[in-house]
């Protein structure tokens, strides 16, 4: 009788599996079909280090099989439960299916082609210096101080020290190079407030603007600003702990956008602060909603970032990948080499303005920082964070025991995910790594070396750093 519940209990597990189950299994396949064709990197050793090495009960009976040349992984418990399904396509990288259905017109590109296309690594024809070429020279103090495995953190995978515009110091963990692609998970989020941005230049978007909800139930009054600062009044769970607003969307939902924006109010629009990834998704889809304006869709999101944003930038190594349904999951999934992330912080430095082209609004990379009342002074109206960490005293930046300035800003993704950004001393400092908040790591004390060892130098212009010229 035993037997008979036991089998009966797996079929049933098969055909209907639970939630939870099919969230690790597509968090599963999704990670390690990134991790293999954006970044070349084993997929049994990116099971067992980014999937089941953080300690999650459930994913360490996580099993998978990579098609390389369908582009596919599949992942379930015990390799047979969840379905999990994600699915690489040329130039656009990996997709969480969870519908289950292949995409075989993308099978049938890669059989095409008869290779997985990777990123080109970034301008390596180029001897001219970073940030307009590849050629770097970095200083023996701070390639030893970012290396100190306390400063660095554990799991650190890439640490970039950009002085006054040239990179001054580079690490990077075992098995990784200034040529791997890696996650910025929220990270993501600053990269499309400054797409939302270069929209309200070109005068397709207006931060005042609202009626992206139909109908007459409050949600109308949202406007873009609002969605910027964290402050729609959309309700949203953001636990990572089980099946969530959050970890639903990502894992199970084909149209994240469609999920996130059926959300209904919790507060007034523009009243309270949520961190919201949801948020950031339904910013994605208005985006290609603003290009799409005046007719049919000439211009996907991907291709006006990449042309408008990326390639004046040098970045050559992006990859901000979409869910099923085609909206790019601007709120987590792109990929990019430490030194390109670091590209990214340097134009936000430079209050977007590259090589003398002002690319965002004047004053939108400081509206971006500029704190969000109702966060108490942590958030940024422009999916920014002005904390490095959460605070200890509520209200109390606790930036400021590191003796980091007021002007700092960060981008800031789950797992140690930092790009630091102080304007004052015109360094940019990017730390990638796999890092779970559960080890304590403050980075923090990483930026406070860094600030220590490239101290203005009193013999030159007060804008100048003594590592400013290697």
């Amino acid at each position: 009788m035993l037997v008979l519940l036991m089998a009966a209990l797996a079929v049933l597990l098969w055909f209907k599996p639970p939630a939870l189950l099919r969230v690790g299994a597509n968090y599963t396949a999704k990670i390690v079909c990134s991790s293999v064709f954006l970044a070349g990197r084993d997929p049994d050793e990116v099971l067992r280090v980014d999937v089941q090495a953080p300690g999650i009960s459930l994913l360490k009976f996580m099993r998978i099989k990579v098609d390389r040349s369908a582009g596919v992984v599949q992942a379930g418990f015990f390799g047979v439960i969840g379905g999990g399904l994600a699915q690489y396509r040329l130039n656009e990288g990996c997709t969480v299916m969870p519908d289950g259905e292949f995409d075989l017109y993308a099978q049938s590109e890669l059989h095409a082609r008869a290779r997985i296309d990777r990123p080109a690594p970034e301008k390596a024809f180029s001897s001219a210096p970073w940030p307009d070429g590849a050629a770097v020279e970095t200083h023996a103090t701070i390639d030893a101080l970012i290396k100190n495995p306390v400063l660095a953190g554990p799991g650190a995978r890439a640490i970039v020290v950009v002085d006054h515009g040239r990179i001054v110091g580079e690490y990077y963990g075992p098995g990784f190079k200034s040529d791997t692609p890696l996650l910025g998970w929220s990270m993501t989020k600053t990269v499309m407030a400054g797409v939302i941005g270069m929209l309200i230049k070109d005068g397709k978007l207006s931060l005042a603007q609202a009626g992206f909800w139909p109908g007459h139930d409050g949600r109308e009054k949202i406007r873009l600003k609002d969605l910027l600062a964290m402050s729609s009044g959309l309700q949203w769970n953001e636990g990572y702990g089980a099946v969530s607003d959050i970890t639903r969307m990502l894992y199970l939902q084909a149209d994240m956008a469609a999920f996130a924006r059926s959300s209904p109010l919790a507060h007034p629009p523009g009243e309270e602060w949520l961190y919201s990834t949801g948020t950031a998704v339904i910013l994605s889809r208005i985006a290609q909603e603003a290009l799409d304006q005046g007719g049919p869709k000439t211009q996907d999101l991907s291709t006006f970032i990449k042309g408008r944003l990326f390639n004046p930038l040098g970045i050559t190594t992006a990859t901000i990948e979409p869910d099923e349904h085609g909206t790019l999951v601007g709120s987590s999934y792109m990929y990019a080499t430490a030194r390109d992330w670091a590209r990214y912080g340097q134009f936000l430095l430079q209050d977007g303005v590259w090589q003398g082209e002002e690319l965002l609004p004047p004053g939108y990379v400081t509206l971006m920082a500029t704190p969000v009342e109702a966060s108490h002074g942590q958030y940024g109206m422009g999916q920014t964070w002005l904390w490095g960490s959460d605070a200890v005293t509520p209200g109390v930046n606790p930036d400021a025991a590191f003796g980091i300035p007021p002007d700092t800003f960060w981008m800031s993704g789950h797992d140690g995910q930092r790009v630091c950004i102080i304007k004052s001393r015109q360094l940019v400092i990017v730390r990638l790594g796999l890092t779970p908040s559960t080890t304590g790591y403050a980075s923090q004390r990483l930026v406070q070396a860094v600030l220590e060892a490239t101290q203005p130098d009193t013999s030159a212009p007060a804008s100048t750093s003594k590592l400013a010229a290697p």
